[in-house]
């Protein structure tokens, strides 16, 4: 990415040179793409609009939701199937308002109640940065959504209801890094958009605030301050280590959705950022989770030994050793792991079933998956005897479980 950056400087400052003084002017300075570069990696713009194994930013993805399935668009400069065509007055109003060229409203899978608090200026930058990658002609494909959900008009309400339009106003009673911090949660990274649960409406519950949602069939963890549920019994190391790194000692390793946003954008953040994004999570007020409070913690010993004692020690016990802490590498540790203490073990389920593949600055940490190998029985078994042996907590989860949440992805 370092190299890409270098490359256009160097193209840009040669075209400059031959260009007129009026023209010259007109072209984006290097800092503002290199500043474009850093916001479009902290917004996490790649993980929504990159199929795996395509083009950067060529769209195509799909998101699929309980009435449908949207595919995010092409933001490539392409002017037939991106946005080449656009002006820094469409660009603006897409991410402030949710409106792009045309009049055409988007669904609020695109974070644009988030961004609406994004400064111009920052908007223009990550427009710049962009326009100066390649352009991919690609289209995208049509959405399926049922009645009314297909109805993008109706999205008109729908702003007036959720989305201010307003943006962000640092609060002069906090600290520089604390109102950096709220501006890279809550806007760049737009970390409620998957942390936040949802109304029949797909509006985030304010009164619910990060405390926790389903994504793609994974979970979402609380991040409040509460110390069962949420990240108030981290320290700000371990914190700023799953962020930055993927992976928090005694507190597990991210995978799914929060894999991905690891390892296309967080990890990118300067250690100032990521450590005022600590700063800003300490204060958000906790909010307990219910399962988490009516879920009586038992001695390891409640354990199941049957099948599930079986399936772990002959196909997990080597990566993850037999008492959870890890071999090799720490991202196999299972000891403290919220997947582990999650009630429902929906992480850990996903996890069995998908696998799990994490890029870091060490190289690839990948889990395979065994949604094949094992049956839902099996399946079942071991996660109820892992979350007992290890997280003190053990699950019920019965085929049945195992089997809806197969059917889910």
């Amino acid at each position: 990415m370092v190299s890409h950056t270098l490359a256009v400087t160097a193209a840009l400052a040669i075209c400059a040179s031959l260009l007129p003084a009026t023209a010259r002017a007109q072209a984006p300075a290097p800092d503002t793409l290199a500043r474009g570069e850093y916001l479009t990696r902290a917004a996490d713009c790649m993980a929504c609009h990159t199929v795996p194994g395509s083009k950067p930013y060529a769209g195509g993805l799909p998101f699929k939701l309980p009435f449908g399935t949207l595919y995010a668009p092409n933001i490539t400069a392409d002017k037939a199937t991106g946005i080449g065509d656009w002006s820094d007055a469409d660009f603006l109003r897409a991410m402030h308002q949710g409106v792009g060229k045309g009049g055409i409203h988007y669904y609020p899978a695109f974070p644009y109640p988030s961004y609406t608090l994004l400064a111009d200026d920052d908007v223009l930058a990550i427009k710049a940065y962009l326009f100066s990658l390649p352009a991919v002609a690609k289209q995208t494909p049509e959405n399926s959504l049922r009645f009314p959900y297909n109805q993008r008009w109706l999205m008109w309400f729908w702003n007036i209801l959720y989305n201010p339009d307003k943006r962000f106003a640092p609060d002069p009673a906090r600290p520089a890094d604390w109102n950096r911090g709220a501006y890279l949660v809550e806007a760049l990274g737009h970390c409620g958009d998957c942390h936040t649960p949802r109304n029949f409406l797909q509006a985030p519950k304010t009164s619910e605030k990060f405390a926790g949602a389903i994504v793609e069939g994974w979970r979402a963890y609380n991040i409040t301050a509460d110390r069962e549920a949420g990240v108030g019994a981290w320290s700000d190391q371990q914190i700023a280590d799953y962020l930055a790194t993927g992976h928090a000692e005694h507190r597990g390793s991210a995978a799914g959705p929060m894999a991905l946003a690891v390892e296309d954008s967080l990890s990118y953040l300067r250690p100032e950022d990521t450590k005022a994004m600590v700063a800003y999570l300490r204060t958000v007020a906790p909010i307990p989770n219910a399962e988490h409070a009516a879920a009586a913690p038992n001695p390891p010993a409640a354990a199941n030994p049957g099948p599930g004692a079986h399936v772990f020690e002959g196909a997990c016990a080597s990566c993850h050793a037999p008492d959870g802490s890890g071999v090799e590498t720490p991202y196999a540790e299972l000891a403290g792991s919220s997947a582990i203490t999650d009630p429902a073990a929906t992480n850990a389920t996903q996890v069995v079933l998908q696998g799990a593949h994490l890029r870091t600055r060490e190289g690839e940490v990948l889990m395979p998956a065994f949604a094949k190998g094992y049956s839902d029985d099996e399946i079942a078994a071991v996660v109820n005897y892992v979350t007992g042996l290890i997280g003190g907590r053990a699950t019920q989860l019965t085929a049945d479980d195992i089997r809806k949440r197969r059917d889910a992805q």
